[in-house]
């Protein structure tokens, strides 16, 4: 069993770990309390046979509803509900009732189990984590195996009606081992994250608890302040973020206040990182190196992954082992470095689908297609264009969003910003942008200003000043909220 990888289930890693370390911490919720390995399998065994007694059966679907206070109940939780041979369906607290009720409805939950949230609107029976955890660690026989469906993880919703993805054992726990000597962020005594659960981000960070060898380190609620006075106080060398949380670190000037120099390894995920940003990470954790991977719910775990680097600023770097990458046109044949087309992904560690639906031209032989418009470099190097949904057709020209936000960026009194297509009487659609300021800043200051960095057709066209842009639970921008916020009458 040391050797085997690729082919675990979530209870392998967590009966290793209590076996191998019963007494190490594996995840803790800072002023909240924390969980050793044995505790976390006991307890997950404790829950997963009062499941069984309460009628759970394999293949249930079964609800996990939570916020981050809740990180110790909800890693709990999800092993229980893979010991009893059930798939975990994450959901985040921070969700509205409506899409609460759309997540729990669409797959037909059998169950609930949740933390200190209110009751679920749904007609499954539910029950917190106290209520099922009995005591009783009494050895379980697990009832699941790799090729089992063990997850249901909900996309965001930033462009549609999010869609439950549906995730194997043996894709979750894809790369990991059974070899204590080999685990990975050996640098390291904790790895700090403030991703929610239900995210894809988050579900990596479960696996991470399991698999890598420091504690998992989380908050209640992420502030930059909070943030990183867990990094300085810790001495964190492994900190995990999004863009938009890097984003409110550096406007927050938190360096200038607390010593980040303990950080050796800095990832971002789930969103392009904009080089001025990277730029700005680079100078606030002097001795890091800063990583951006580059991934979706859909194609988990292939992923690219970039050192970056200011030679490649654009770049989201090249394949991790065990994953492919091919650029291809509307008709599926390959593309040749330096042409634009299609960003199709696959993983070594099997594909997941969409659960009980159409799988809407996503996922083809194992491949995965991205939704965004990309091109390789010589090198093998991956540039994004756009969200093939995001590119702004401006008359005879096709403009990326994100070619002018990384400009906007670049400006010094600008803290946030996002770009969108909006309707234009001539043109048919144009570039808006909403920014958010750090100081006195004019939509003609910059215009002036991208003028040097874009050209004419690029420009915006409409700028909107807002106190904060409208984000999901995850951090990404909602922009087809920012579409309706952007238009004359709010000019």
């Amino acid at each position: 069993m040391s050797d085997r990888t690729h082919r675990l289930t979530f209870p392998d890693l967590l009966s290793a770990r209590a076996a191998e370390e019963p007494h190490q911490q594996a995840l803790v919720v800072e002023g909240v309390g924390a969980v050793t390995f044995r505790q976390w399998h006991d307890r997950s065994t404790s829950v997963a046979r009062e499941l069984i007694s309460r009628g759970v059966q394999a293949g249930d679907r079964i609800g996990l509803l939570f916020g981050e206070r809740d990180w110790v109940d909800y890693a709990v939780a999800t092993c229980a509900v893979h010991m009893a041979g059930a798939v975990a369906v994450p959901v985040s607290d921070r969700l509205a009732p409506a899409e609460v009720e759309h997540v729990l409805t669409d797959c037909a939950v059998t169950a609930v189990v949740h933390g200190q949230a209110a009751a679920a609107p749904c007609g499954a029976w539910q029950a917190a984590v106290a209520e099922l955890d009995t005591g009783d660690a009494t050895p379980l026989a697990y009832l699941c195996g790799p090729d089992d469906l063990a997850q249901i993880l909900y996309t965001s919703g930033t462009t549609g009606r999010p869609k439950g993805v549906g995730a194997t054992h043996a894709n979750l726990t894809f790369g990991c081992l059974i070899r204590p000597k080999h685990r990975k962020l050996s640098h390291s005594r904790h790895f700090l994250h403030a991703f929610p659960i239900g995210s894809n981000a988050g579900q990596t960070m479960l696996v991470n608890a399991l698999d890598a060898k420091p504690a998992a380190l989380t908050l209640p609620r992420f502030t930059p302040g909070r943030f990183a006075r867990l990094i300085e106080s810790y001495r964190t060398g492994t900190v995990f973020l999004v863009p938009a949380m890097a984003i409110e670190l550096l406007n927050a000037d938190v360096q200038a206040r607390h010593d980040l120099s303990c950080v050796t390894l800095l990832g971002s995920t789930a969103a392009t990182l904009p080089p001025a940003v990277a730029t700005g990470l680079a100078k606030a954790f002097p001795r890091a190196t800063i990583v951006n991977y580059y991934t979706s719910t859909e194609a988990a775990p292939a992923q690219t992954v970039m050192v970056v680097d200011p030679d490649r600023p654009g770049s989201v770097g090249r394949p991790a082992a065990g994953s492919g990458l091919a650029i291809l046109d509307a008709e599926g044949r390959r593309l040749a470095a330096g042409q634009s087309g299609e960003v199709w992904m696959r993983s070594a560690g099997g594909s997941r689908a969409y659960f009980g639906s159409a799988q809407d031209g996503v996922f083809r032989d194992g491949w995965v297609r991205m939704g965004d418009i990309g091109y390789l470099a010589p090198d093998g190097y991956l540039y994004l264009v756009d969200r093939e949904s995001d590119v702004v057709k401006s008359g005879a020209f096709k403009i990326s969003t994100l070619q002018v936000e990384a400009a906007l960026f670049e400006h010094p009194e600008v803290a946030e910003a996002a770009v969108v297509g909006v309707p234009h009487p001539v043109l048919g659609t144009a570039v808006a942008a909403a920014v958010v300021r750090r100081g006195a800043v004019s939509a003609d200051d910059l215009r002036v200003f991208l003028m040097d960095r874009l050209a004419k057709h690029e420009l915006p066209t409409r700028v909107l000043f807002l106190d904060a842009l409208p984000r999901n639970h995850n951090g990404k921008v909602i922009k087809r909220e920012l579409r309706d916020l952007i238009s004359p009458a709010s000019l």
